[in-house]
């Protein structure tokens, strides 16, 4: 794995395994512009949506044993995108911290919290009963934000308040994870050093 980064807020990061080979390349304060191409057509929908609500701009790209399962992929890019996250982040200095999003996406809600806290952490309550999305496993999206949330050392709450349809409740997840972290990374005018008491996140 080699990683690059700048003050910029922006990183390149490639990640390879025997499963995975993964590039990465993130700009945090961009305009939503994406290339995103992992061999799982429903991921890159949702990596997309993810990007563009978070207002990144994301050359991504993942080629993985996707014959064999999908879940080494997914896994793999929330590694590899989460430490993009950390890396163009730097020293953190002067982002607002916490960012949160009530989603509504057609009969589904779903609210997101997070703390970019460098105390990694996952609450996902996301219950569904109808359990596919064509050849998609809606759970992979627990496995992917586990794996952001590790690397990019989130502190992350997405609470599934209602929905129906798989495919809404993903998508929800996805976007309101985006938009609440867009929030959470944004500069704040006010903020001179670290968003903490402690000295160091």
């Amino acid at each position: 794995m080699s990683k690059t980064a700048s003050a910029e807020r922006k990183s390149t990061i490639v990640r390879k395994t025997k499963e995975t080979d993964i590039s990465v390349e993130l700009v945090l304060d961009g305009s939503g512009q994406y290339e995103i191409e992992t061999g799982i057509p429903f991921f890159d929908h949702m990596l997309e949506s993810f990007t563009k609500h978070a207002l990144f701009d994301l050359r991504l790209t993942a080629r993985g044993d996707v014959a064999v399962d999908f879940h080494h992929t997914v896994e793999d890019v929330g590694i590899a995108l989460g430490q993009a996250i950390r890396e163009a982040l730097g020293s953190a200095v002067g982002i607002q911290r916490f960012g949160q999003c009530s989603l509504p996406m057609a009969e589904a809600r779903v609210d997101v919290a997070v703390d970019v806290s460098n105390r990694p952490y996952l609450v996902y309550r996301v219950e569904l009963r109808n359990d596919r999305i064509g050849t998609f496993d809606p759970s992979l999206s627990e496995d992917f934000l586990q794996a952001l949330a590790q690397n990019a050392g989130l502190d992350l709450h997405v609470d599934m308040r209602y929905g129906r349809s798989p495919h809404h409740v993903v998508e929800a997840v996805f976007k309101g994870t985006a938009r609440a972290l867009r929030a959470a990374l944004e500069n704040d005018p006010r903020q001179t050093g670290l968003p903490t008491v402690k000295g160091a996140l």
